[in-house]
């Protein structure tokens, strides 16, 4: 059975300001790509963390069917919020540490339920580092930022 592994990434031109995503979609054999789909998508205002987020949902909701990935993010923000914050945040009504609201409350939510039908595996990547893929998946994300970018 072929290995899944997305690589996404978030881009914002100012923070709130236009924004994208985008997430590549491997299927592998080994070493072998036997398939590859491009993801993007953006926004007029928004935020870099909005972005992540939008892109890994995006990434396992486009999956027609229950699957086994790995997502490749470079946002600590997401792997840290989707693998340990999120737990506590639902315990406590989803509020944080200080009680306040959670933010982006609605995109955890949307990813923990699009996670929820499939088994992921969540790694982190340094960003703009030179990996090749993590690279391709910032590309979509300005690509998915252009239409919002005054000239």
């Amino acid at each position: 059975m072929p290995e899944l592994i997305a690589y996404t990434d978030g881009a914002c031109s100012g923070n709130p300001g236009p924004g994208g995503w985008g997430a590549l979609l491997r299927a592998m054999d080994g070493d072998a790509v036997l398939k590859e789909r491009e993801l993007k998508g953006g926004e007029g205002l928004t935020t870099n963390n909005k972005m992540e987020l939008m892109a890994a949902i995006s990434a396992l909701e486009t999956l027609g069917k229950p699957s086994t990935i790995t997502i490749v993010t470079d946002s600590n923000y997401v792997k840290n919020g989707i693998t340990s914050w999120i737990h506590g945040w639902k315990r406590n009504g989803w509020k944080n540490a200080a009680k306040k609201p959670v933010a982006n409350a609605d995109l955890w939510q949307r990813l923990d339920a699009a996670q929820a039908r499939h088994t992921v595996t969540w790694k982190w990547v340094k960003g703009h580092a030179g990996h090749p893929e993590n690279e391709r998946a910032d590309a979509l994300a300005r690509a998915g930022m252009a239409p919002f970018k005054p000239e």
